[in-house]
């Protein structure tokens, strides 16, 4: 099977470690199909699946040699037909406030950046669906790095267990998954691309991390983040069930066009009226309007209460992100007093509007710099700015 990116670039949906077919990623059907062409008998497939299931996602099992629960020629058979691989870490960097950046290589080495977040009662895994982005949004450093495909479920599932592997998350011997801390209790898809352009894929790898036999994660605490491609919105609602973040960033469709281009193709109207429908809306289940705080660009008193006005109806949050400025970026930051008077219009209106604190920056992880470091170096700065002002 293939998954076509928006410039139709193919992509194999299964990685391939020589003709090892790689469990990692394969949905459960998928999986039972790969071992009954493997040879395993039919009627015991289903039990296979399961009992492969659980040693790969809730104990992060790499060799079948040691399942200890299958027989010593399936596993000999195993081992000849199929691999359980992970992304290859490139880089691993720990800021000073604990969040670590992984540069990881993928398929046709190509490479992608993934962040562990860990704060006070959650650790908050940020993942990557595309290698670069189609979107190109003006104050995102992401968005200078141009698509190159889309990741498969094995490449999405993968983040997930490299940073569980360098967590040392797994649980020890004799002990449930539920027993141990859960270091990594949170995923958010607002990484490299734009979920909703790679949907099937995104949506097979976060089935996978939800399931109630493996990673075991609530569709509550896996939050995909948007530009705001409105034809995908209820698909996301319908068939992956998350919570919902829009990156939304702008109060008119003139600044947001430049700020967010999706936006000349579906503007901030269509926009909210998907977000209005959207299943399961309520009061414990808000959708969080991302907000970038740009210095005299959206960061008014006129702008907090247009920004009311718009969302008015739909359960939400609003998270004001103070720009993470990076070299050749067009914009600055606005001051702590404006974003604290933009917050409390927000506040008195009834919304909650929490101040992000940037995490990450001195190893340009922070929010909207994601963005791998060979590949900087390969671009001057006057390369940069040259393509961000096209």
């Amino acid at each position: 099977m293939t998954a076509i990116t928006p410039d139709n670039i193919t992509v194999p949906r299964k990685l391939l470690d020589g003709d090892k077919t790689n469990l990692v990623g394969l949905t459960r059907d998928q999986m039972r199909e790969a071992l009954i062409a493997a040879g395993t008998p039919e009627r015991q497939a289903g039990m296979r699946v399961g009992q492969l299931w659980q040693w790969i996602y809730q104990k992060g099992v790499t060799d079948f040699s040691v399942m200890t629960n299958l027989a010593k020629d399936y596993r000999a058979l195993l081992t000849e037909k199929f691999t359980i691989a992970r992304p290859e870490i490139v880089t691993r960097q720990v800021s000073s406030d604990g969040t670590r950046k992984y540069l990881l290589r993928i398929q046709g080495g190509h490479e992608v950046e993934t962040v562990y977040i860990p704060e006070e009662d959650r650790g908050t895994l940020c993942i990557s669906s595309q290698v670069g982005c189609t979107l190109t949004c003006s104050f995102c450093h992401t968005g200078t790095q141009k698509l190159v495909r889309n990741l498969t479920p094995a490449e999405i599932v993968g983040q997930i267990l490299v940073a569980r592997d360098d967590l040392g998350e797994w649980p020890k011997p004799g002990r449930h998954p539920k027993d141990e801390t859960r270091l990594l209790s949170n995923i958010v898809l607002m990484g490299m691309g734009e979920p909703l352009y790679n949907f099937e894929n995104v949506r097979d790898a976060m089935k996978i991390a939800m399931d109630a036999e493996g990673i075991s994660l609530s569709r509550r605490r896996i939050t995909l983040s948007t530009s705001g491609v409105v034809p995908e919105i209820p698909r996301a609602g319908a068939e992956i069930g998350c919570m919902l973040a829009i990156s939304f960033h702008a109060t008119t469709d003139e600044v947001r066009d430049k700020l967010v281009p999706i936006n000349n193709r579906w503007n901030i109207e269509a926009l909210l009226n998907a977000l209005r429908a959207y299943p399961k809306l309520s009061n414990s289940e808000r959708i969080t309007f991302e907000y970038v705080m740009l210095k005299g660009v959206n960061d008014s008193d006129d702008d907090a209460r247009r920004l009311v006005q718009l969302i008015k109806g739909i359960p939400a949050k609003i998270n004001l992100i103070p720009f993470n400025e990076w070299p050749g970026a067009p914009y600055e930051r606005s001051s702590n007093n404006r974003i604290r008077a933009f917050a409390d219009i927000i506040y008195k209106a009834g919304y909650a509007s929490p101040i992000r604190t940037p995490r990450g920056e001195d190893i340009m992880a922070a929010c909207g710099q994601l963005k791998s470091a060979t590949e900087r170096a390969r671009k001057s700065r006057a390369q940069i700015e040259a393509e961000i002002r096209g």
